[in-house]
């Protein structure tokens, strides 16, 4: 990746250093105490979703492929823009049929092949903004899913996030390091994206975190581009309030979001547009 495209510094960081370290520290205390997400979190959502056939779209280490349950031999595809992610996830995953492919998931994918899962795992909150830049990462993956095909992943969330002071002053370090581009990244921009180019959303909040499921990808191109808009995915910029969100997701959808202290869950069916959200105890 050249270091003028603007989604060079989010990934440019992943050094052979940086990699070896990533399990013990990013995945460990900064994932339990920082975001408040302890691992096993996306371990279970991995487990949940993951099907043979699956396109990873910024693996990481491989920790979540190696523990997601996913059959040796499995059709495994993987794809970063960074050789070194590449290159250190092959060994580690030399038990599947693997394909790794150096890429850019906000350019089209140069892929035949079609998936039956793919994860978009602790990547958003790298991508360049503004939303409308993110989303054609969702719209890229969504082409080269199965009519059935499943995304899911996680991404921190930015300024209306629920974040401990400890969090906020990582945010802000991420941001300002130019690790992150998060800060106006909001639940209800990240539902109206994934509900842009798929038929059915579900989005939940653990710690400072969103955990999403996206099924369905919708094959009208045209269609799907109609539903995008700033507002429509309730993109709120540097608003700091524990409640910008849920007025952000109020203004988007309708009707007011539900929280409970355990977290908040979007179910969105479309094209009837019936929104369903529903709190539930962890």
């Amino acid at each position: 990746m050249d270091r003028s495209d603007p989604a060079w510094k989010g990934q440019s960081e992943y050094t052979p250093l940086l990699l070896r370290l990533y399990d013990p520290l990013v995945l460990g205390p900064i994932a339990r105490f920082v975001w408040r997400v302890p691992a096993h979190h996306i371990v279970e959502h991995y487990q949940r979703h993951i099907r043979p056939g699956h396109l990873d779209v910024g693996p990481g280490t491989g920790a979540f492929i190696l523990r997601s349950g996913l059959a040796a031999g499995s059709a495994l595809t993987i794809l970063d823009p960074n050789p070194n992610v590449l290159a250190h996830c092959r060994p580690r995953l030399a038990q599947f049929d693997l394909t790794a492919v150096e890429a850019d998931v906000l350019k089209p994918l140069p892929i035949e092949a079609r998936f039956s899962s793919a994860a978009l795992n602790l990547v958003i909150h790298c991508l360049p903004g503004p939303a409308e830049r993110k989303a054609k990462a969702v719209e890229h993956i969504a082409a080269v899913l199965e009519p059935d095909g499943v995304l899911f992943g996680a991404t921190v969330l930015g300024t209306t996030g629920r974040h401990t002071p400890q969090a906020r002053a990582f945010l802000k370090a991420f941001n300002w390091n130019g690790g992150f581009d998060n800060l106006d990244d909001s639940e209800a921009m990240l539902a109206g994206i994934l509900n842009t180019f798929f038929e059915e959303v579900t989005i939940r909040t653990i710690g400072s975190a969103a955990v999403f499921a996206a099924h369905g990808p919708r094959r009208s191109t045209r269609a799907a581009r109609s539903h995008s808009s700033s507002q429509r995915w309730g993109l709120v910029r540097n608003r700091s309030s524990p409640h910008s969100s849920q007025k952000a997701s109020h203004s988007a959808r309708g009707a007011p979001s539900q929280r409970s202290s355990s977290g908040l869950v979007w179910r969105i069916w479309t094209p009837s547009s019936a929104v369903r959200r529903r709190a539930r105890s962890r």
